[in-house]
């Protein structure tokens, strides 16, 4: 007979672990500061193009992207 000492313990703190998780259930994202960090999946012919664009324009990914859904966001909901 085998005892499994701690199997309740270590459950435990791997359920803990991925609750943290910014994408675990319930949850949209991480706070930074002022914003909410989340994950994208984005194919990856598409992620040369944004970060083509982004070069150009001499901003970050993030910044594109960020400027990207905000110019859509008020164009579909003003």
């Amino acid at each position: 007979m085998t005892i499994n000492r701690g199997t309740a313990v270590r459950k435990a703190k791997v359920d803990a672990f991925i609750e943290k998780a910014p994408d675990a259930v319930g949850r949209k994202g991480v706070i930074r500061g002022r914003k909410e960090q989340i994950t994208l999946t984005i194919a990856p012919d598409l992620l040369a193009k944004v970060d083509e664009v982004a070069a150009k324009m001499g901003q970050s990914r993030a910044a594109l992207i960020n400027r990207a859904i905000y110019e859509l966001a008020e164009r579909v909901v003003s």
